[in-house]
Parts: structure tokens; C-alpha cells; sequence
């Protein structure tokens, strides 16, 4: 048990050795990735008894390091409760990736490379999270930056696809190098790098270097999960990277940067009883998840269309994570786990839809339905789950979110997060009724099902937005609730990695989780949701079928010539055909100037991105030095 956390990396990287040395064997190839992944997934689960139930936290020394009390050198993999949460979730998007992989890319060129980078990036990931110093955390995200430029630039032969990677290399890098000074700068100051050894060393003692420090890794790890305003190559990287690449990227990637500034804020700088970053981390998720869900209003492709929306669910994360209540936090981890699951479901129906018509062109869509019925199922549950709706996921955490900024008196927060909820569903039926509903173009007639390997990690997915949706108690209890109590409560991280009695003496405040039975009372009763849910859904189809076997028609002449334009052209005089987002005409007229701004910092210039990375860093900075005590 003691070498799963390292094995579960090595066997990834190892993966990706072999798939480079057995170039040319496609099966070969399969096999190795299944059983890397597989290995590496099976691994962590057999973690989850005794660091997650039994709240045991696990370090391994690498090179045979011996920690003695009061020095920390070395390497240290560490995996407590909260770190295990974000492995389990990257080891089963990475699996399933896998295996949608297999059917979806076997006719591009250059697979063996595909596979060695896929499983560069998904090891960088697993061991990213486990590190327990911010030097390794660096390398091991450089090794995923790398990796996923690359993958970005796979389908070269993609109109953006090589001006997307320079983008993201561009900005990602200036986002790592951002990550590099302030671990250069608190080494410096603290002449140490390990995670554990810094909370003690730099407990409630800021410095200038220090509060520097934290204000430039702060944004680098903001660009790496694509916080507004830091987000703009997002929706170019989704656009154009294979479909298990950006539904990893979506799902995982960027929760590498929510990872680094969990740690951050609850490790590092123990930023509790710190208002000031508070409001910064809170501020900027609610305009996070506002700019992400107006720009989906404007949108004609299906996947800068998810792209937006995922950047959306970000900022309700960020948000939780800022409020740093139990509840909040609850919100905030409950939240990265439905993001990971609806996330990734949709972006693999949109890639589903590619794959059968070859486009994602919004306005080329429609009426596919009828072609691929299982897809839009699947996708209706997916939208339900992004935008809130009982009895899916996307409920249960985002009302605790809600109820979490009204409890604190961030108000206007709630506000503007129950406004988005609202706003992502009515841009869900904008774009379900312009892909999967309406006629159905010439070009699509010959659109069917994607193959089986496809379909069944999309309904892995499906099925688990329904189940974490009626089932939340069981989630919060075995799943949330400890990894919220392992970020609020680092004493005994400190004392497994540092020595004991440390934590008594810095920490010793322990913060009880509040069961979260309590706290959904009243408001959330799943299972009478999904009673009510199943009642409106028998109520509307029986309501259908019999009123279509009421409807009587009129005489016909028989000597004239009818088709369907004859009945469409009376309806279009009237009504606006819900096409080019037809939906939100109205939106787009009257904040018009609101729109052009924010398309204003989206410019597609490489240049205008970093300029603005760069600007926006130095106020936050500005910000951390001015009001930080």
C-alpha cells in the first residue's frame, strides 16, 4: 500500500515508454494504454479504505529519504483525503478517455504518438496532485503544459489547431513561469520547499517576498484552470483537440490549477482568516461563471459553445473554494466532481456529433435526434445536470453554494449565481433545439449512432450525474466530507510530513464539517425531486400522444401540390426561427456593448493574451500587498 501512490505514476509513464517503443501495432497499443490506465486507476481506488474511511495519509520518501523532526529533504509523495478526491476523479476520466479513444482516433496518422502523449499527460497529472513540495508540483504541471500543447496541435491538418498550441504554449508558459518565481522567491525566503514545512514556517508571519510569493502563484495556477481573466485560450484549445484530449482537458487539466490553489490557500498560507483573498477568490469565481455563460450566447460552434460553459462551472467552483466555510468548500469539492462528470459527458457527445456529421457547426445542424437518439439522451441529461436541474447533480452542489454566499452575506453573489443557472439552461435549450431537434440538413441524413466503445463512457457518465444527484447524502458523507475536512484541518498532514506536535502548537483549531444530511434538509430531497420528475415526464409524453390522436385536419384539395414550406412559410411569418442563436437576438442587441468588450479581450491575438496576463497579475499582486495585513 505504501508504493500505490508511485506506482500509479510510474506505470502511466512507463505506459507511454512502451507505446513509443511498439510504434506501428495498433492493437499493442490498445492493450498497453487499457491495461496502464487500468492499473494505475485500480491502484488509487485500493487507497480510498484507508486514506478516505479509515483518514489515513500516506507519504513516500523517494531516493530512500529519511524525514527526521524539524528538516524536510527530499522528495515526498503525500496522499490525504483531499488529494486522493482529485486522483480518483483524474484516474477515471483517464481511463474512460482511453477507451473512447480507441475507436475515435484509429484513423488518424500519427497514433503511436498520441497515445505516448496521452499517457505523458495523464501521469503528470496523477503526480502533480500526490507531490507534497512546490517544486515538483511545477515540474510535474511543465510535464502536462508540455504535453498538452502538444496534443492541441495533434490534428494539424484543423483550421486553428497549430495557432491554438502556440496560444496555449504562449500563455501557459508565462503562467508556469509565474508558478516558478514565487517558488523561487519562498525558497528563498524559507530555504525549504515542502508543502508542510512552509504552512509552519510561514504561519501568520507574511512578508513582503512572501506575499509577493503568493500573489504570482496565485495566478499561475489561476491560468492553468482558466479563470477569467485569464481564460481566453480556452475555448481555442477545446476547439481544436481530439475529443479524449479536451474532455481530459475540461475535466482534469484545468482542475490541476483549482488543485494548486486549494493548496495554496489552505496549506501554504493558511489564508482562512484573511478577508481580503477571500473576496479576491470569490469576486473572481462569480465573474468567472458570469462572462463564461454570456459568451456561450454568442456562440455558433458546439464546442467553444461547452468551451464557455465549462469556464462558467469553474468560477462556481472557485467561488465555493473562496467562501472558505465547511459548507462553502462542500459546495465548491461537491462541485468539481459533477464538473467532471457532465463536463466531460458533454464534450464527448459534441465529439460524438462531429464524428458522425463532421462538422460542429451549429447552424449546419439539426434534427439529429432521429439519427442518433441515444447521443441526445444522453446530452439531455448532461444539460440538466450543468444547469442545475433536480434530480441531477448540478442541484445539489450548486445549491450549496448558494446557500453557503447567502449564509457568509455575499448576496449579490447568489444572485449572480442563480442567474447563471438560469441563463445555462436557457442556452442548453437554445443549442438542443438547434442540434439534436428542428429539420434535419441534407448533410446529416446519413448521421448515425457513434460505435459502442463511444457510447458506453457516455453513459458511464450519464448514469453517474443521475445517481450522484439522488444520492447526495451517501456522496457527502463518504466522498465530500472528508476531503473538505482535510483542507480545513492540516495538523495531521504537518505531523506525518514534519513531526509531530507541530500541529498542537500552529494548529491546533480543528473545524467540524457539518453533516450534510442537516444542511440539505428541507430544500433538497432528492428522491422526492425524482419522484416529481418521473410524474411531469409520464404527465407531458401522455399529454402528447393524446393530444396527437385529437388533432383533426381539414380538407385537402387534391389537385394541388403541397409540401412542407407550404405549412413552414405561414409559420415563419410569424414566429423567429430559433437559428444562429436566434434565441438571444434580443440579449445580443440590447447589451451589445457589453458583448464587443468582452469579444474585445477574446481578439485571438497571441499578443493581446499575454499583455493581459501579464496586467491583470500585477493588480492582483497590487491588491495581496495593499490589503493583506
Amino acid at each position: 500500500m505504501q508504493h500505490y501512490p508511485v506506482l500509479s505514476i510510474i506505470i502511466l509513464f512507463f505506459g507511454a515508454f512502451l507505446n513509443a517503443l511498439f510504434r506501428g501495432k495498433a492493437l499493442v497499443r490498445k492493450i498497453i494504454t487499457t491495461v496502464s490506465t487500468g492499473i494505475s486507476f485500480i491502484l488509487i481506488l485500493l487507497l480510498i479504505k484507508p486514506v478516505i474511511i479509515d483518514g489515513q495519509i500516506i507519504s513516500y520518501w523517494m531516493g530512500n529519504w529519511i524525514p527526521v523532526p524539524d528538516s524536510v529533504v527530499g522528495i515526498c509523495l503525500v496522499v490525504d483525503q483531499l488529494s486522493l478526491f482529485f486522483a480518483v476523479l483524474a484516474s477515471f476520466t483517464i481511463f474512460l478517455s482511453g477507451l473512447y479513444s480507441f475507436k475515435y482516433m484509429e484513423k488518424d496518422d500519427i497514433i503511436d504518438k498520441y497515445y505516448v502523449l496521452y499517457l505523458m499527460l495523464s501521469g503528470s497529472i496523477i503526480g502533480f496532485i500526490f507531490s507534497g513540495d512546490i517544486f515538483n508540483m511545477f515540474v510535474m504541471i511543465e510535464i502536462s503544459t508540455f504535453s498538452a500543447v502538444t496534443l492541441t496541435a495533434f490534428r494539424s491538418h484543423i483550421e486553428g489547431a497549430i495557432e491554438a498550441a502556440f496560444k496555449y504554449i504562449v500563455v501557459g508558459s508565462i503562467g508556469s513561469s509565474f508558478i516558478l518565481i514565487g517558488t523561487i522567491l519562498l525558497y528563498a525566503q524559507l530555504h525549504t520547499l515542502n508543502m508542510a514545512q512552509i504552512a509552519v514556517l510561514m504561519h501568520k508571519n507574511y512578508t513582503p517576498i512572501t506575499l509577493f510569493a503568493f500573489g504570482i502563484i496565485f495566478v499561475g495556477y489561476a491560468v492553468k484552470a482558466f479563470i477569467v481573466p485569464w481564460h481566453s485560450i480556452a475555448a481555442d484549445v477545446y476547439t481544436t483537440a481530439p475529443a479524449a484530449v479536451f474532455m481530459f482537458f475540461s475535466s482534469m487539466v484545468n482542475k490541476a490549477g483549482v488543485y494548486g490553489i486549494i493548496r495554496l490557500l489552505y496549506v501554504l498560507f493558511q489564508s482562512m482568516n484573511l478577508p481580503p483573498i477571500h473576496i479576491l477568490v470569490v469576486v473572481l469565481g462569480t465573474i468567472t461563471m458570469f462572462i463564461g455563460v454570456t459568451m456561450t450566447l454568442i456562440q455558433t460552434d458546439f464546442k467553444r459553445f461547452l468551451a464557455f460553459q465549462s469556464i462558467s462551472q469553474i468560477g462556481y467552483i472557485i467561488t465555493g473554494i473562496g467562501l472558505s466555510t465547511a459548507i462553502g468548500i462542500s459546495g465548491g469539492l461537491y462541485h468539481v466532481l459533477n464538473y467532471t462528470l457532465f463536463n466531460g459527458l458533454l464534450f464527448l457527445c459534441a465529439d460524438a456529433v462531429f464524428y458522425s456529421v463532421g462538422t460542429t457547426d451549429i447552424n449546419k445542424l439539426g434534427g439529429l435526434a432521429k439519427k442518433m437518439p441515444q447521443t441526445a439522451l444522453i446530452f439531455l441529461i448532461g444539460a440538466f445536470s450543468i444547469s442545475g436541474l433536480p434530480p441531477f447533480n448540478g442541484f445539489v452542489s450548486k445549491g450549496l453554494i448558494y446557500q453557503a454566499s447567502y449564509k457568509e452575506g455575499f448576496i449579490p453573489v447568489t444572485i449572480v449565481a442563480l442567474l447563471v443557472s438560469v441563463l445555462t439552461l436557457a442556452s442548453f435549450i437554445n443549442i438542443i433545439q438547434s442540434v439534436f431537434f428542428g429539420q434535419l440538413p441534407k448533410e446529416c441524413e446519413d448521421a448515425k449512432e457513434v460505435p459502442l466503445t463511444m457510447r458506453i463512457p457516455m453513459w458511464i457518465m450519464a448514469i453517474l450525474c443521475f445517481l450522484t444527484g439522488i444520492l447526495p447524502r451517501y456522496v457527502s458523507r463518504y466522498i465530500i466530507t472528508p476531503a473538505v475536512s482535510a483542507t480545513l484541518n492540516i495538523g495531521k498532514y504537518i505531523d506525518v510530513i514534519y513531526g509531530k506536535g507541530y500541529s498542537q502548537k500552529y494548529f491546533n483549531e480543528v473545524i467540524t464539517v457539518p453533516d450534510i444530511d442537516y444542511k440539505l434538509a428541507g430544500y433538497c430531497r432528492p428522491e422526492y425531486w425524482l419522484i416529481i420528475f418521473i410524474i411531469l415526464l409520464a404527465s407531458f409524453t401522455l399529454v402528447a400522444l393524446t393530444w396527437g390522436l385529437k388533432i383533426k385536419v381539414g380538407n385537402i384539395e387534391k389537385d394541388k401540390d403541397y409540401n412542407y414550406y407550404t405549412f413552414y412559410i405561414a409559420v415563419k411569418s410569424k414566429c423567429s426561427q430559433v437559428r444562429e442563436n436566434g434565441l438571444f437576438l434580443g440579449i445580443k442587441y440590447n447589451f451589445r456593448k457589453y458583448f464587443d468588450f468582452i469579444n474585445s479581450i477574446n481578439s485571438g491575438t497571441v499578443n493581446d493574451y499575454a499583455l493581459w496576463v501579464v496586467s491583470t497579475a500585477a493588480v492582483v499582486i497590487v491588491y495581496v500587498f495593499l490589503l493583506v495585513p
